[in-house]
């Protein structure tokens, strides 16, 4: 039975986005910042007003009925509608200010987000910024779903989707282990690493597809779905590297944090970016208002990467590895 003066509240609709997002009602309830039960009474309220079973429920997962996979667009819709409103609000009063939800890749995170942080006091001391670190497809259902607000990924968006502004591009540096003889060359062409064992992250990165893509362009096989060691940090691929598995290729802002470890060695392409690269952005839904709050934090984040850039162009030099 549907009640027909019932309208479901924006607490149960993010309750039922968020269930239907994670599969699994402790981990929705981690990410709303409420206890399972006040969770599942807001589901239960819901289904109740609604007159429909929204979510099947068992000891050991949680399924979508049919009903509930027709009606959860319109409840991200209503919910984007809304964030869209507060947007608004927030726009008006301009500037970065309050609460933001900012998600970005494993492989960025730990290297901006120092620089980044370090000059929000100064730069914008009414935000405060929440950061989900991420996979990119994660990230993206987390902007579709109006949980985030911007993420900062690596390559290209759904420009039917999402707005994007771009923030920089990033050299690859190609890291080997010590007694490798690409060690210390400076003048690499990409297809010197041919015979190399090129390790990679796990699916899901875009980094891995940014490396592979950046291998097939030369005629390398590289497929991540043969690969017989992938790993899930570039932490634990510097650990190989440096043990002998393989090489890899490392973002530039990564190198002064991930490479000061024994037994690492280093080498870059000739032409640099130009020849082995990455574009990041900083994307947002095409529906927003705050696009010039966003051009604001964009160039923070640019002024950031500059910043570890900075730091890794120092070690490599350090390294005799200068341009």
């Amino acid at each position: 039975m549907v009640y027909k003066d019932f309208r479901p509240t924006f607490a149960q609709l993010r309750t039922f986005a968020i269930i239907a997002e994670f599969k699994h009602f402790g981990a929705a309830a981690r990410h709303l910042g409420i206890s399972q039960p006040s969770l599942s009474q807001g589901l239960a309220a819901l289904e109740t007003g609604l007159g429909v079973q929204l979510v099947e429920r068992s000891t050991r997962k949680v399924i979508i009925t049919p009903i509930g996979r027709t009606l959860l667009p319109f409840a991200q819709a209503t919910l984007e509608s809304l964030d869209a409103f507060v947007g608004q609000a927030r726009g008006a009063q301009g500037g970065l200010v309050g609460d933001l939800m900012v998600g970005i890749i494993p492989t960025i995170a730990p290297y901006l987000l120092p620089h980044l942080l370090g000059r929000l006091p100064e730069a914008a001391p009414e935000l405060q910024p929440r950061i989900v670190e991420d996979k990119t497809h994660a990230l993206e259902e987390g902007l579709r779903s109006g949980n985030l607000e911007v993420a900062v990924l690596g390559g290209s968006v759904d420009s039917t989707t999402f707005d994007s502004i771009e923030l920089y591009d990033e050299e690859f540096v190609l890291v080997v282990p010590h007694d490798s003889p690409l060690a210390g060359r400076t003048d690499l062409a990409l297809s010197e690493i041919a015979g190399e064992n090129i390790l990679l992250l796990d699916d899901g990165h875009c980094l891995t597809d940014q490396v592979v893509d950046i291998c097939h362009a030369v005629d390398i096989p590289v497929d991540p779905r043969t690969a017989l060691t992938r790993a899930a940090s570039l932490t634990t691929v510097m650990q190989l590297v440096a043990a002998g598995f393989g090489a890899t290729l490392v973002p530039l802002s990564a190198v002064a944090a991930e490479c000061r470890r024994p037994h690492l060695a280093f080498a870059r392409f000739a032409g640099g970016a130009h020849t082995a690269s990455r574009s990041v952005v900083l994307a947002f839904r095409a529906s927003t208002t705050r696009t010039s709050d966003y051009a604001e934090l964009g160039e923070m984040l640019t002024s950031a990467y500059r910043d570890a850039e900075a730091e890794s162009h120092e070690f490599l030099e350090s390294q005799g590895l200068a341009r």
